[in-house]
């Protein structure tokens, strides 16, 4: 057990707990447990835990699959059939599965003919998905071992908790495991573990210029070895601190490893561009910061976007006299080629308006008849703000549902009802990455979910110029 732990462990860094758990339910030797529960947000290495886990099993045999892909019954049944038989239908077989499965009874009776000296897991990710076929297909997928006689177990892997699961009839007994998010140290540690291919594609891509093919100038050779030669020479120390700088920008948007491992990257060359020219020690992280902070600031509003090269465009030098002309030239472009419905825009204003003003200030931004305002030495000096210390500078504060709803129907000038055409677009802006749930995951319906605006002012504006909305206008920093 110990050297099966270590060695996923080193693979998988901050999971030797979950990991322990899964062996203690399946790698102990007694029967499995009918169904277990895994939850959690995704790019939390549910998944990549346990297909690393069930071969080391041995005997058992598994199957992997996709309640997305297994959209009606008889494709689920067979899917799962084949998959834990080895069978893969391919052109020699005419594409066919191992056996036909139409019905419960049909899946329950193939199972019942199966070796009953092995184990079987089936783990079925996007487990959600289940809930949209049959009343009886999740019932009896927590009870196979009871129906079939098998050692089998149904892992249910999913992004939302087991109370989002309700059957009048009521469902088996499950075990929850709950997989938590990355903290900022836990993914300091894992991104550690990437220095030395992280460093490697750098000298890849500096070599590369050597030929002259880049956009940029080519380099002269003695340049591009001397700069390899201090490439080598950074230390994991000089990376940790770019980390830790990076994830103070990113960390409250973004939680996805992945996502952070993308843009880390895109960052990172832009990063050690003047150490590698000499202008800047390694060393020296003020001037690092000051260097970077631009590029970071503009990498956050594209965080979640796959925009063919807009992120490379952003992060290519340019001079600096050019430099603001071309982000805004960039940005415009990205907002043009951004396809959304004409209210799914207005939620978009709506929510960046919510993600950044106070919400004691929308009576005075919203109404029409809002009262006069004292006005105080205080509040004068709170008006002279630093740029710092604009709320548009500070990052996105959460909202809720009726503050986003509210806002909506105060800037929209023609009167549209709350339908679920409406609510439909909310989720839309939420499954693109715009918007992001600060808690509440999940409960759009009942409006206790708090959510976040992700995109940045640039982005926001052009938006706004393409339904003719004035963003700044409604903008306490502005004012």
């Amino acid at each position: 057990m110990e050297s099966t732990v270590k060695a996923l462990s080193e693979h998988f860094p901050c999971r030797e707990k979950l990991i322990r758990q899964l062996y203690r339910f399946y790698g102990a030797g007694d029967p499995f447990p009918p169904a277990i529960y895994l939850f959690g947000h995704t790019s939390t290495g549910k998944s990549s835990i346990l297909r690393e886990f069930l071969p080391h099993l041995g005997v058992t045999k598994y199957a992997f699959l996709n309640a997305i892909e297994c959209y009606t019954n008889k494709i689920l049944f067979e899917t799962i059939i084949n998959r834990l038989e080895g069978h893969m239908p391919s052109a020699d077989n005419g594409f066919a599965s191992l056996v036909s499965a139409d019905c419960m009874r049909d899946f329950v009776g193939q199972l019942q003919r199966m070796d009953g000296e092995c184990g079987y897991v089936i783990v079925l990710e996007n487990a959600e998905r289940v809930r949209d076929m049959d009343h009886n297909v999740l019932p009896m997928l927590l009870r196979l071992p009871e129906v079939s006689g098998l050692n089998i177990s149904v892992v249910l892997v999913s992004d939302l908790p087991f109370e989002k699961y309700f059957i009048r009839t009521g469902l088996s007994p499950v075990i929850k495991v709950f997989v938590p998010e990355y903290s900022k140290k836990d993914i300091v540690v894992i991104m550690m573990e990437g220095f030395e291919k992280v460093r490697e594609e750098l000298r890849v891509n500096l070599e590369l210029m050597v030929d002259g093919s880049a956009k940029q100038a080519a380099l002269s050779e003695e340049e591009i070895e001397k700069r390899v030669k201090v490439l080598l020479d950074l230390t994991s120390g000089f990376y940790e601190n770019y980390l830790n700088i990076f994830l103070n920008v990113f960390f409250k948007v973004c939680r996805d490893l992945k996502e952070l491992q993308l843009v880390s990257f895109e960052c990172f060359q832009k990063y050690c561009e003047p150490v590698l020219d000499g202008s800047i020690a390694p060393d020296d992280v003020t001037k690092l910061w000051r260097h970077i902070s631009k590029t970071m600031k503009l990498s956050l509003s594209t965080i979640y976007m796959r925009m063919g090269n807009i992120n490379k465009e952003l992060l290519r030098p340019t001079s600096e006299s050019a430099e603001s002309l071309e982000q805004v030239q960039i940005m415009k472009r990205l907002a043009q080629n951004l396809e959304l419905p004409f209210y799914a825009k207005y939620l978009l204003i709506a929510a960046y308006l919510a993600s950044h003003n106070a919400a004691k200030e929308d009576k005075r931004l919203f109404m029409k008849n809002h009262g006069k305002q004292k006005k105080r030495l205080q509040s004068v000096n709170a008006k002279a703000k630093v740029s710092e210390k604009m709320a548009t500078q500070l990052g996105p504060k959460s909202f809720t549902i009726d503050r986003l709803l509210a806002i909506f129907y105060a800037i929209l000038d023609e009167k549209v009802g709350l339908t679920c055409n409406l609510l439909a677009q909310i989720s839309t802006l939420i499954h693109l990455k715009f918007l992001i749930f600060a808690s509440g995951e999940g409960t759009i319906m009942d409006g206790s979910a708090r959510l976040q605006c992700t995109i940045g002012m640039d982005f926001i504006t052009h938006i706004g110029k393409m339904v003719g909305f004035n963003v700044r206008q409604y903008l306490c920093d502005f004012f």
